[in-house]
């Protein structure tokens, strides 16, 4: 067992890659290949994949695994090599990777900011010297949620890596273009930056990352939409019966109950519903087949869904008539 295990330090590698115009689903279609191979290698914990925003030009992906060595086999097996070779018809040019160990993912980590430098040996202290001073001044700004700081791994990553994380796009970008930092990246042009990229997850704190102290993959973007769809539907519908004796214009109800279901959906449905019934489907246990977890899954939200189609079909037509 290695240290790493042994300490429950997980490694995560965050690989970006553009990708040849017209050819996005083609390369979306064989990452999930890739990370279906992934999944196979002792250690994995999860993936993700992140297309292109108006944040991140490339494609990101997302790979953790329980340790650095586990991690590495992986990276440098002959099964991805083997898929690489498949998959550059997709590639715009060099992927860029990084890889950090440890650390801990927030509780809502909605737009991350990826970068890394290249440190002399004899300029380390100054560097982290440097560091704290940006760290302190990001944190003056609105939105900031925490900064990581990870070293080179020796025989993998090369390069010191750095997690900014903000809450949204705007106040990340307020901080990115602001005369404070410009400022500060004069004073450390020696350290080199030169290659900055972002993440960014779309719902938020919707869905728990963290369970029994290790990091769990967050779920993919089409079990996010059936998630968000399971929770949406009973939470609207028992807004608008609640609503309806008030007799508001439609303007204004709509106004109201989008506003009182956005709450409802952040504070309760998600994190006391949704995420404990689909439990097993949106963080499934990787030694599970994946067609097991899906088709329990989506029995699931077939069955809540029919309850609840069958609780309000009654309520609506048999104890109450709305007004």
């Amino acid at each position: 067992m290695t240290t790493e295990e042994r300490n429950g330090a997980t490694a995560t590698a965050i690989i970006g890659q553009k990708v040849r115009p017209g050819l996005d689903r083609e390369y979306a279609t064989w990452q999930l290949d890739v990370n279906s191979a992934a999944a196979d290698y002792t250690g994995y914990l999860g993936a993700e994949i992140s297309p292109p925003t108006a944040l991140q030009p490339d494609w990101v992906v997302v790979y953790r695994f329980d340790s650095i060595a586990h991690l590495q086999a992986w990276i440098n097996s002959a099964t991805r090599q083997t898929l690489l070779d498949v998959g550059r018809v997709y590639f715009d040019g060099p992927a860029t990777q990084q890889v950090v160990s440890g650390g801990a993912r927030p509780p809502d980590p909605l737009v991350t900011m990826v970068v890394t430098h290249r440190v002399h040996p004899n300029h380390i202290d100054d560097f982290l010297a440097w560091q704290q001073r940006m760290s302190q001044e990001e944190s003056t700004f609105v939105g900031y949620r925490g900064t990581e700081l990870f070293r080179p791994i020796e025989g993998l990553q090369e390069e010191w890596t750095t997690l900014y994380r903000f809450d949204n796009a705007e106040h990340l970008d307020a901080w990115l273009t602001s005369a404070e930092r410009q400022e500060i990246l004069e004073e450390g042009r020696k350290f080199n930056e030169f290659k900055l990229h972002t993440i960014d997850n779309s719902f938020g704190s919707w869905f728990a990352f963290e369970e029994n102290g290790r990091e769990a993959p967050p779920p993919s973007e089409a079990k996010t939409a059936l998630a968000v769809w399971v929770g949406l539907y009973p939470t609207v519908v028992l807004l608008t019966l609640a609503l309806s004796p008030a007799h508001m214009p439609l303007w204004l109800g709509l106004l109201v109950g989008n506003l009182l279901s956005s709450f409802i959906m952040t504070f309760f449905t998600m994190p006391y519903y949704v995420n404990r019934l689909l439990k097993r489907w949106l963080r499934p246990n990787p030694d599970e087949p994946a067609a097991k977890t899906n088709r329990i899954g989506l029995g699931i939200v077939a069955a809540a869904t029919a309850f609840w189609v069958a609780v309000f079909y009654l309520i609506t037509t048999q104890f109450w008539t709305l007004p």
